[in-house]
């Protein structure tokens, strides 16, 4: 399969995950923690146990997902691998919120080249392959998006829910002018910054290579960046597959300061 198709293969699966997570949804779920205290459902092993279907079933490409990590099972990556995350932001999830997605990513040399995003309760999927421009796909049909160019007025930055009042976020904005400050959780503020809805995502808390590779892509691919703090490249296949901090940008040719 060529790029375009595993794509297609990804957001396609992408897509069969988020009807599984929505009809758990509708009818009731058990909240569990995991051993590092974090909560699973089984919207989580149900959706990741048809995406890794789909992948094995129709690639060679290794196949790195949350849960089973989780469950103490390793998969060498490679030079090529897959990084899944079935239901990023479990905890939107559980208390009821709707920014929760579906995150499908494709690295390549360290780098990640391609990936689909899918956010089940907005009905909404996010494509992208680096290089070639990203999509949106959603009741109204698929159209490309980009980022924006941050407004003369300021800032919207995006922040997680779950860092909430984190002193060093407001340290980190320092003297830029904020037009907007939100808290979201999950992978759904990558692509708000994709589509030209929000200009900054900085993350100051720990994250994985599975929560990251997908949106990165899409990022990228709508003309973003996704970099480390002292602004080298976000890379993949790390030793415990945790990422330092990072931020997530829009086109910020400049500090927008008050």
């Amino acid at each position: 399969m060529n790029d375009p198709d595993l794509l297609a293969l990804a957001g396609a699966l992408a897509q069969r995950a988020s009807g599984i997570i929505l009809e758990i949804r509708a009818r009731g779920f058990e909240t569990l923690a995991k051993s590092d205290l974090s909560p699973v459902t089984e919207a989580d092993h149900a959706a990741e146990a048809a995406i890794l279907e789909g992948l094995r079933g129709n690639t060679t490409i290794p196949v790195i997902a949350e849960e089973e990590i989780a469950a103490g099972l390793t998969t060498a990556p490679g030079e090529c691998f897959w990084l899944v995350d079935p239901l990023d932001g479990t905890r939107e999830f559980a208390a009821g919120r709707d920014n929760f997605t579906v995150n499908i990513g494709l690295v390549r040399g360290g780098r990640a080249v391609l990936g689909a995003v899918a956010l089940p309760a907005f009905r909404q999927l996010y494509l992208g392959r680096v290089g070639f421009g990203a999509t949106r796909t959603d009741a109204d049909g698929t159209r490309p998006i980009a980022v924006r160019t941050a407004p003369a007025e300021g800032l919207t930055v995006l922040a997680s829910r779950h860092y909430a009042g984190d002193p060093a976020l407001r340290a980190y904005l320092g003297a830029q002018r904020i037009a907007t400050l939100g808290n979201i959780g999950s992978a759904a503020k990558f692509v708000r910054v994709a589509e030209g809805a929000a200009d900054l995502y900085p993350r100051l808390g720990r994250t994985m290579e599975w929560d990251t590779a997908a949106p990165q892509a899409v990022v990228e691919a709508a003309g973003g960046t996704v970099t480390l703090f002292d602004g080298s490249p976000l890379t993949y296949g790390k030793p415990g597959w945790e990422n330092p901090h990072f931020v997530c940008r829009g086109h910020l040719f400049a500090r927008v300061t008050s």
